[in-house]
Parts: C-alpha cells; structure tokens; sequence
C-alpha cells in the first residue's frame, strides 16, 4: 500500500452519544463493593431495636394509608449522609438518583427531600432512645466504662446571617408589613395563574410572619434578663433564628451561634452525652451532663476531666458532694489589685498563727471584716491604723489617697474542698491525667466539624439544633463502632 493511500485513510472511531435514552438491567447488590461503609452502615442500623419508630407510622395493614418509608432506610441515609459530610435533605435526595451507595441503600428508589428533612427533626424522643440504646451496647462490649470522662464545648454556627441581626424597632417595623401582605393575600386556590406558585408564596409569607413574632417573643425573654445588668446593653436577636446567640469562635471572630456540649468516655473515644444550648459560658453546663450521663447510662462517671472554663468552686464542691472525682484548671486569686506605682498587696506577710498582716515597715494590719464571695471563698479584709501610715515614710508608695483611714489588703480564704482541689491538682498524676483531656475531648469536636462537615448547622431553632447534634454524634459513634469491631476482628500477628 503506497504511502499516499495512508494518509488519506478515514480513521473509524467510536463517538460518545450522549443524545439517547437507555434501557439496562442493574444488579443493585453489585452497585457497591462488599467492604462498602453503606453495607457496614446499613447492617448495624439493623440490629438495632427500631421498634419506636415503627410506632409512630400512622400507617396501617387494617386503616390503610399511604405506605411508609422503611426507618431502617432512612436512620442509615442519615447516619451515611452524615459519614459523608452531607447535611442538605436536598442534596441527598439529588443523590439518591444517580450515586451508587444512595441508590445501593434505598434499592433504587427514589426519596423526597421533604421526607428526608421531616424524619430528621421530628423523631426526637425516638432518636433520643436510639442513641441511649447504641451507648447500652457499646456498655455491653466493654468499650465504655465511664472511669473517666472529658467534658468540652464547641461554638457551631447557627442557621442565620449577620444581617438577620435585628433591634426591637426595625423587628416590629418587619412584622407590621408581613402581616399587612398575608393580610392582603386572597385564597390562592382561588386563583387560576399557576396557584401551586401562589400556594408557596403564601406559606412564605405566613412562615416570615411567625419566625418574626418568634424573634419578637425571644427578644421580650432576653430584655427581661438583661433588666437587672448595670449596664443596659440593646438587645438584639436574629429574625432567621431568633434563639441564637452571637459568640466567639475559634478564629477569634463572632457570629450566631450554638454552643454544642459533649461528654467523651477516655476508654475509646466514644461520646457518651451530648446537648445544645444557647448559653455561651461553659461554667453552668457541667453538673447537667453528669445528670444526663446518669440518665442515660444508669451509671455515675467515676471521674470528669474539664478545661478552665468548667473549673468553678461551685463546680468543685458540687462535684465533690456527688462523690465524683473533678479534674480541672482553676485560675489563681490574686490577694487584691497590683496597682501602677503602689506598693502590692504581695509585699505584705501574712502571718496565719496569730490571723494579722505585716508591712515592709513592720506596722500591723489587723482583721476588719469579711466577705464571702460565692461558692467555697471569703474574703478577709486586713487593715492598718490611720496613724501609723500617716507618720509612714513609704506613703506616697502605699496609699496616697487614703486621707481618713489605713492601708488595707485582702487575704483570700479557700474552703476545704477547694483547698483540697489545688493540692490534688499540683501532683504530677493529676496533672498528668489533665493533659490528656484535650487530645481526648476535643478530636471529636475535630471529626465533626471536619469530617462530618458540621461547622454549620442546617435546621434552625433549639430543639431542631440538638437534633442534627444528636444525628451527628450517633454517626460518630456508629463510625468508631464500626472501626473498633474490625480491629477486634482481625487476628494479632505474633
């Protein structure tokens, strides 16, 4: 064949036709490999009690109805969803069409996003008894032991923007014009021009109206709480999300939040308690998860491990009173202000045998009064006569402005339990039990945020919050479950 023939040879190439319907069989069980983690998923929903759920399908053989999805579908979609970093119903529904795990779990059927977003919120004591029902059998396999336990919290954006950040004026201002539209709205079934449009236009406009009432209602609470600061701050709250509460992040930065609490078991990682509040401070959280932990598990943790932040004398005599070993950082009370160019309240000796205070110049300051000062602290002020700081060469370095009485400091008493705190603390064991709180208790604030995607959260309000919370750290214990029960499986090569 000459060269030239070659050349203008026409190549047969097989094109890609993307202009065509196709019909084909599909093996669902071949759509996913058999170490899939929608199988392992899928698996261990299944041995779970579902029966509550159950339950609730109003549904029947005998009344007829509409026929429910399996609960066992939808706790694994969510449990998978969650694995996989997806928290959007509509995202899931979406791949629920063409993604073969999705398709793998639902048998090829397809799942509205409404079902998927409804199921998520509104089995709440069912998911609650779901959760306490995988901690009894993780209790049961030994992998919670609840002999020590880290408490930690985590600020997770709520669903709301910056802007929806409003005062009382402009809110009642947007209320007063939401309901003068659904005031002005006619019956939209009425209206030939596409109602199913009007229908949804509607039921915005009615939901705009009560999420303002709402907002309006969360701030008349938190001007009432704020009655008694002496400096009145002007309440704001969010009209998208009126419980929200604008609190530090980890950036540094601020913006509505939740503050997200878990209790870790040191054991394997594992969470063993979980809420959601709208308080910012971590101080008042502490004693309320010891309570759930008991709840749930019918067990008292032998001892709870927590940051600065939990570390009170309330706290600490509490803990104590509960028989509960309390592992904390405490802050140290200085005895008074160090005030620029004056002497310290360090410089002067305390002498406890005979409960007086001495100068560097030798003078005495006796006990004068005392204060208690919350929980497990009294203060015991020490004060020196008029005349002899008055003839004291050291006054202009002292007390300067004291022109009708004696220098005075403040010795701080400690009680017992908190004295007893400090030294338990300062040992090298308990320290060393302390350090070990942050690697435990904040991985899996880490892993949820990081791998389950939950730096936001995707429902609104409270209630609704601590269930996405709930849904994630039952997929976080799923997960570790999963993990654990393979590492136990594999045999040890000696």
């Amino acid at each position: 064949m000459s060269e030239e023939n070659i050349t203008n040879k026409q190549p047969l190439i097989r094109y890609v036709n993307r202009q065509q319907m196709s019909w084909r069989a599909v093996d669902v069980e071949k759509l996913i490999s058999e170490d899939h983690p929608a199988r392992a998923i899928w698996t261990l929903v299944g041995r779970l009690d579902l029966s509550p759920f159950y339950r609730a399908i109003e549904s029947s053989m005998e009344e007829g109805g509409r026929p429910a999805f399996d609960p066992q579908l939808l706790i694994s979609l969510w449990v998978y969803d969650y694995s996989q970093g997806i928290g959007s119903a509509r995202e899931v529904a979406r791949r629920c069409e063409y993604d073969p795990a999705f398709q793998w779990l639902t048998g090829l059927t397809e799942v509205n996003y409404h079902t998927l977003a409804d199921f998520r919120v509104e089995k709440q004591q069912e998911l609650d008894e779901l959760f306490t029902q995988v901690l009894a059998a993780l209790s049961k396999e030994g992998l919670i032991t609840l002999e020590q336990v880290t408490q930690d919290g985590t600020k997770i954006k709520a669903l709301a923007s910056s802007r929806s950040y409003r005062h009382e004026e402009t809110i009642r201002e947007h209320l007063e014009e939401a309901r003068q539209r659904v005031a002005a709205m006619g019956d939209p079934r009425n209206d030939e021009s596409s109602p199913k449009a009007k229908q949804a236009q509607a039921r915005a406009r009615r939901q705009q109206q009560e999420r303002l009432e709402s907002a309006l209602e969360e701030l008349q609470k938190l001007q009432a709480r704020r009655a008694g600061e002496k400096v009145k701050r002007e309440a704001r709250v969010s009209t998208s999300d009126p419980q929200a509460r604008v609190m530090k992040q980890s950036d540094k930065g601020f913006a509505l939040s939740y503050n997200a609490q878990i209790s870790t078991d040191a054991a394997h990682g594992l969470i063993v308690g979980v809420a959601v509040t709208a308080e910012a401070n971590d101080c008042e959280q502490l004693l309320p998860a010891v309570d759930r932990l008991e709840q749930r598990l019918n067990k008292r943790p032998q001892q709870m491990v927590a940051d600065r932040g939990y570390t009170t004398r309330e706290n600490i005599e509490k803990m104590a009173g509960r028989q509960i070993d309390f592992l904390g950082s405490m802050r140290y009370v200085p005895r008074g202000a160090n005030l620029p160019n004056r002497l310290p309240p360090s410089a002067f000796l305390y002498q406890p045998e005979r409960d007086r205070c001495v100068c560097p110049e030798g003078k005495i300051l006796h006990r004068q009064r005392q204060r208690k000062v919350g929980h497990g602290m009294t203060y015991h002020v020490y004060e020196a006569r008029f005349e002899d700081c008055q003839t004291c060469t050291r006054k202009p370095e002292c007390c300067p402005d004291n022109k009708n009485h004696g220098r005075s400091v403040v010795q701080l008493e400690e009680s017992p339990l908190v004295i007893a705190f400090r030294k338990k603390m300062a040992s090298e064991e308990a320290q060393q039990r302390y350090r070990c709180r942050a690697r435990i208790a904040e991985f899996c604030h880490a892993w949820i945020k990081t791998k389950l995607g939950l730096r936001q959260f995707h429902v609104r309000g409270l209630v609704k919050a601590q269930m996405e919370m709930l849904w994630a750290c039952l997929t976080y214990n799923l997960q570790n479950w999963i993990r654990l029960s393979k590492l136990r499986a594999t045999p040890v090569v000696t």
